[in-house]
């Protein structure tokens, strides 16, 4: 379903070329650019600024650049099938340890289901360590008598989508990267066990590297921005990994601390359904918190429900051109966003405030940032007060929170995110544009 919905996309899109019965098998960089090598009839050489590997576990990319790949195979084994079907329970994550309505084997016993988008459903059913044979009659028998069981009757109509049986790894490359290549996806990371989700983590990779590559090419590289990548995602990542390989034996494990403590099982059970639901350690998205992007703390800094480099909160706001949006909804633009918290806004066109109070300072400090800026305006946030100002990462992580307009530390805090001052890694010109930015010069 991924691929037909990403060939879909990719359809209208005049800058993409997809290259059919081709096989890299070469990669040559050098101080402008690099150039990789596709076997195919014509023996074809691709010449660009930056290549990035999604190739898979098996990546090619990763092994042309002799990055090791260590890790632990086999951590479990699930059947997985996806469906159209109306549950009991929507929009919860289901979760059976040892279902009472089972007949069909084989089988560790538990069973759980995560809701998708638009009435899909996934189910897992955690196979027994080994290689027993789980056919397709097999399948569509466990999907059936699943969902009786879950229905209190008879199997509900449903619509069988996919099914398959996939073997959790997890593994996390050394490098994510080498000069002008990166990995991302499954060619630099696996995970799985738990509900935790690597396809998930492989689309922040694409969101965390989309826009620092996209300023590298339009502007020149800037070495902090690229370096940020690896330091920022492969620590996410691992961080994850960690989560998860600590809760395995005692979530999958019958004795230690459940077998004595009362409740403790209940609890294990909410952190693996809150894993498959994108909750809790196994499945909130990470946190830039320690990342080399991060400004310094100005005396400026207002307190906010969330935390800088956690991604920020999807509320509406009124965009530039005076319509109604989700803050999510602007990201993915190589912009950066800047957010006025501003009680009242929403109820008044916006032609009858963008003028008034500190709006047209606030415009000005915008105008002036080191990179395009897009003012939006919310009505509210969580935690923060009347005249906060959030500045927000095109990825969509909180880069800080400031109290009223204060133009030099917006700027400061602007420049941290694109990895300082380009060609200038002094602390003297990044306060000389701060104050540039002040005076509106």
């Amino acid at each position: 379903m991924l691929t037909g919905a990403l060939r879909a996309a990719i359809a209208t899109e005049r800058l993409v070329k997809v290259a059919v019965r081709s096989r890299l098998d070469a990669i040559e960089q050098e101080a402008s650019g690099l150039t990789a090598h596709t076997r195919d009839p014509k023996g074809t050489w691709w010449r660009g600024s930056y290549l990035v590997g999604c190739d898979g576990p098996r990546s090619t990319v990763r092994k042309l650049l002799d990055i090791r790949f260590p890790g632990r195979t086999a951590v479990e084994r699930h059947a997985v099938a996806a469906l159209h079907a109306e549950l009991p329970w929507p929009g919860e994550a289901l979760l059976h340890r040892m279902p009472p309505w089972r007949t069909s084997g084989p089988s560790a016993g538990e069973v759980t289901a995560r809701p998708l988008p638009d009435g899909v459903w996934r189910l897992d059913w955690l196979l027994p360590p080994g290689k027993d044979l789980v056919t397709p009659e097999l399948l569509v028998t466990r999907v059936r008598e699943t969902l009786a069981g879950w229905s209190g009757g008879p199997t509900p109509p449903y619509e069988l989508l996919d099914t398959g049986v996939h073997t959790v790894h997890h593994r996390l490359a050394r490098r994510w990267r080498a000069g002008r290549v990166f990995l991302a996806g499954d060619a630099a990371h696996l995970l799985g066990a738990l509900g935790t989700q690597g396809l998930d983590e492989g689309l922040r990779d694409a969101d965390n590297l989309a826009w620092k590559l996209a300023l590298a090419w339009h502007h020149g590289p800037h070495e902090p921005l690229l370096d940020s990548y690896q330091a920022e995602r492969r620590a996410v990542v691992a961080a994850r990994l960690r989560a998860a390989d600590q809760a395995l034996p005692v979530v999958r494990g019958g004795g230690g601390l459940r077998a004595y403590v009362p409740g403790s099982a209940r609890g294990h059970d909410a952190l693996l359904t809150d894993g498959h639901l994108g909750r809790g350690a196994l499945g909130t998205p990470g946190s830039y918190t320690d990342s080399p992007l991060a400004p310094e703390r100005a005396d400026s800094t207002a307190p906010v429900d969330t935390a800088p480099g956690a991604p920020v909160v999807d509320v509406r706001v009124t965009a530039e051109d005076g319509s109604f949006v989700r803050l999510r909804d602007r990201l993915g633009r190589g912009a950066l966003l800047v957010v006025l918290i501003a009680p009242g806004t929403g109820v008044w066109e916006r032609k009858h405030w963008v003028s008034a109070g500190i709006m047209p300072r606030l415009a000005a400090a915008v105008t002036a940032l080191p990179h395009p800026a897009e003012l939006l305006v919310a009505e509210g946030y969580p935690g923060a007060a009347a005249h906060t100002v959030l500045l927000v990462r095109p990825d969509g992580h909180l880069v800080t929170a400031l109290s009223g307009v204060r133009p030099a530390d917006l700027y400061a805090a602007a420049e941290a995110t694109l990895g300082g001052p380009a060609g200038s890694g002094s602390k003297a010109g990044t306060e000389t544009r701060a104050e540039r930015a002040a005076t509106g010069g």
